[in-house]
């Protein structure tokens, strides 16, 4: 596994699914920090989960409804920003055509390209 990609430039080509309708690229990244791009299809969703990094994100296009635990939402759309913290549960439901930039730390393996 490479430890580190200190610079990234995003390539749609380099699109890894995650799950039906929703795509990643992976950009730079080390051991605590990890920077990703996300391509939503509308209409796309995805299940109440958690993970260790805590998760930052701002929404460049679209609209994505984010569900907690507790049954709250909230949606984001363009220039909105979001966190969730360390294994907190978090969802979403993609409401239109999205793109996301989010950054994990630390880093998630599993998004190593």
């Amino acid at each position: 596994m490479v430890e580190k990609t200190p610079i990234a430039h995003l390539d749609p080509s380099r699109k890894v699914p995650v799950r039906p309708g929703i795509d990643r690229v992976t950009l730079a990244y080390n051991k605590d920090l990890m920077l990703c791009y996300f391509y939503l299809q509308k209409g796309s969703k995805l299940e109440l989960h958690r993970h260790v990094a805590v998760q930052n994100g701002y929404v460049i296009k679209g609209k994505v409804r984010f569900l907690k635990e507790d049954g709250n939402s909230f949606v984001a759309g363009p220039g909105d920003g979001y966190v969730f913290d360390s294994n907190e549960m978090h969802g979403s439901e993609v409401l239109e055509d999205s793109e996301l930039i989010e950054c994990f730390t630390p880093m998630r393996p599993e998004y190593v390209p």
